[in-house]
């Protein structure tokens, strides 16, 4: 990885560092001002890996390895430290000075550590050497003899004559001794120390050695062994990210702001990841202070309306993007994403790519609301993009939807209607004080729900759910307006960044067919939650209604793949895929669906039908032992039997006889009619009408062999 460069966006500019040492609970809240769909819930912390993928191991290292046999700033990260150029550098091939004045603005700089090995601070913490330099100063390993002889780390100023550094420093020190999580580094302590060469009195803060590896340097270290160009593979990076945002959201629920979120500063030891380096650290409300990030990973808006809860999610995401792939995200891609083209994996996970897209949205307001939220979808992600990568689905529940209402498109072609009403339901915000009721609520009158105790978001966004269910779509879309769309004296109810308006948009184009529209709306929910699977077979639906079968296979096949809950993307995908003439992977597919399902059987079925449509004789053999084993009402399995023999006898009059029995019948002509009419006279006597019997009873004489009396 090249080296980074840590620039305030406001104030005087710091020399950067990796740092080879040193979250996960708590609710993560935007403190923004503004109440945005989930930011509120809570998160309970799991293991690394989120409990989907395994997470190699990092073992501990031994500190007195991890000391700096030289300790030094390297040349390319020495920049004055208040006008942000240049210092200290090669010139006419002479070393670069660590200590000297900067030829642009006159400010004293140093560069070199303050402590020395053997030299006790506060009678207590002896030093046994430097580990690496920071952004805002130098990290010494040291004995604190005060409590067992245990490794602590010290961090001081890497520019004591600095007033910003100090202040920085300062407040960091302020914010450390509020800050109290699992994954966060451990603060032991805050002491001062006497300069041995100016005698001036220097900050130190104690925190707690964690031997391992940044995340920074486990991607050098595989350029270094491989191409150059190598990332974490795209699941690792995922559980590393998901590890990390409870801490952050933790950081939020106090009132503070992380700023310089990057691989850097998360550190893998063992089976346990830390967030270390709080030097960027700022109050939510602090306007004052000057503002400390890393270029290509610091939000656009920075330089002008400062950090919040939204530029800390935009730090995140990126990050996660550098963790994931190699691209220029501080020169060609410093404000940008690369495109699906420039970067095949973001054309391989899509969702990923969305998912991307919106942490780093250059319009605030249009990003996650909260780590917690951006957890949430990134954990579908990742079961999306282990899915993909192995063929293992590893399914979990939904928090912004239920489970599919009803099942659609199992007896044949799509009814629009009918999927409108049985797609996946946005699920009721327990946070509403309607939530109980409509819980309870049995009625789907629209009048009925209007004498709720209290007509809320909720109750006015089922109300739209029971409309389009009836078919009125224009009272739907009118009673979604009225939510949406603020008055002269009162804001709009809902959000405006709420997708759920769009979910139900979609629902009533889908409805009134007006399926290009509708898919339009869908589209816009898939990416504010790119990590939930309703949206997506919903544009599998519109695909395949529009005639898109490519894009719809590929739509239903994702959410297929990932939960097999989802049974109506699997008649989905049978469908599209004998729509193209892939039979083979029709029926692999309809036999997917598992026992436990209560559509299993109806699967079965369909796998069956699937095989007659110009199948060969092995097909058909298949077919017959499959049908033999269901267990089916008489009737079914009679019609079913019919339909298989007559497949079967339409293959042996365009061929010829073939080995092998289909049901109780050789495939030879004369077999065939004598079976399809036994299969013929029984269906007669299940007849519901006269006529329908005499059909039947004629059909069983006409496909019946001639024989000489």
């Amino acid at each position: 990885m090249s080296e980074e460069l840590d620039l305030p966006a406001t104030g005087p500019a710091t020399a950067p560092g990796t740092a080879p040492w040193s979250v996960s609970q708590e609710a993560s809240r935007s403190n923004s001002g503004r109440s945005r769909r989930g930011s509120a819930r809570s998160m309970s912390r799991g293991r690394l890996g989120a409990g989907l993928v395994e997470v190699p191991r990092v073992p501990y290292r031994d500190p007195k390895t991890a000391v700096l046999e030289n300790p030094e700033v390297p040349e390319a990260k020495r920049f004055c430290s208040k006008c942000g150029k240049k210092v200290g550098r090669r010139k006419d091939g002479k070393p670069g000075r660590v200590e000297g004045f900067c030829p642009q603005c006159g400010h004293a700089y140093s560069f070199t550590p303050k402590l020395e090995p053997g030299e006790v601070l506060h009678d207590q913490y002896e030093v046994l050497g430097c580990l690496a330099h920071g952004g805002l100063g130098w990290l010494y390993l040291a004995l604190d003899h005060a409590v067992s002889d245990r490794w602590v780390v010290l961090k001081g100023l890497l520019d004591s004559g600095d007033a910003d550094a100090m202040a920085a420093a300062l407040a960091e020190r302020r914010f450390l001794a509020e800050v109290e999580h699992p994954n966060i580094v451990k603060i032991h302590n805050f002491i001062r120390h006497a300069d041995r060469k100016t005698g001036n009195l220097v900050d130190y803060i104690v925190m707690e050695y964690v031997g391992g590896e940044s995340i920074k340097d486990m991607i050098t270290r595989r350029r270094r062994d491989g191409r150059g160009d190598e990332a974490l593979p795209l699941a690792q990076a995922i559980a590393y990210v998901l590890e990390i945002l409870p801490a952050v959201g933790y950081l939020h629920g106090v009132g503070l702001l992380y700023c310089d979120f990057k691989p850097d500063n998360m550190i893998h030891t063992e089976e346990q990841l830390k967030l270390i380096d709080l030097g960027a650290v700022r109050r939510i409300d602090d306007h004052h202070s000057p503002i400390y990030g890393t270029i290509g990973y610091q939000a656009p808006e920075i330089g002008t309306i400062g950090p919040s809860v939204y530029s800390d999610i935009y730090t995140v995401g990126r990050a996660l993007a550098v963790m994931s792939f190699p691209f220029d995200f501080r020169g060609r891609c410093k404000d940008r994403l690369p495109t699906a083209d420039e970067e095949p994996l973001l054309g391989r996970f899509e969702s990923f790519h969305r998912l991307l897209l919106r942490a780093t949205n250059p319009n605030p307001e249009l990003r996650f609301a909260s780590a917690e939220d951006m957890a949430d979808q990134l954990t579908g992600v990742l079961r999306e993009v282990l899915a993909i990568e192995d063929g293992v689905q590893r399914p979990g529940p939904s928090r912004q939807f239920t489970p599919e209402r009803r099942r659609f498109g199992v007896e044949g072609a799509l009814d629009l209607a009918e999927v409108a009403g049985a797609l996946p339901a946005p699920s009721v915000s327990t946070s509403d004080a309607a939530a109980s009721w409509l819980a309870t609520a049995t009625t789907s009158d629209p009048a009925g729900l209007r004498k709720a105790p209290q007509l809320t978001v909720e109750v006015r966004l089922r109300i739209v759910r029971v409309l389009i269910e009836s078919g009125d779509t224009e009272a739907a879309l009118r009673e979604l307006e009225s939510l949406t769309t603020p008055s002269l004296f009162d804001e709009s109810e809902l959000d405006p960044e709420d997708w759920r308006p769009d979910w139900y948009r979609g629902l009533a184009a889908l409805t009134d067919k007006r399926t290009q529209d509708a898919m339009g709306f869908f589209d816009a929910v898939c990416s504010a939650v790119p990590g939930e699977a309703a949206p997506k077979l919903a544009l599998g639906v519109c695909a395949e209604a529009t005639g898109d079968l490519k894009a719809a296979a590929g739509w239903y096949e994702l959410v297929w793949r990932t939960d097999h809950a989802y049974v109506s993307a699997a008649f989905g995908l049978a469908r599209v895929l004998l729509a193209c003439g892939d039979r083979a992977r029709a029926v692999d597919v309809l036999l997917s669906v598992p026992d436990t399902s209560s559509q299993h059987l109806a699967a079965q079925i369909a796998a069956v039908r699937a095989q007659l449509g110009h199948g060969d004789a092995d097909d058909l053999v298949a077919a017959g032992e499959r049908l033999h084993a269901l267990d089916i009402d008489v009737h079914s399995h009679t019609q079913l039997s019919a339909e298989l023999l007559e497949a079967a006898y339409d293959y042996v009059t365009r061929n010829q006889a073939a080995e092998g029995r289909v049901l109780d019948c050789a495939l030879s002509e004369h077999e065939l009619r004598l079976g399809l009419e036994r299969r013929y006279r029984t269906l007669a006597r299940f007849a519901a009408t006269p006529e329908e019997r005499i059909a039947l009873v004629d059909r069983a004489n006409a496909v019946r062999p001639r024989t000489l009396v």
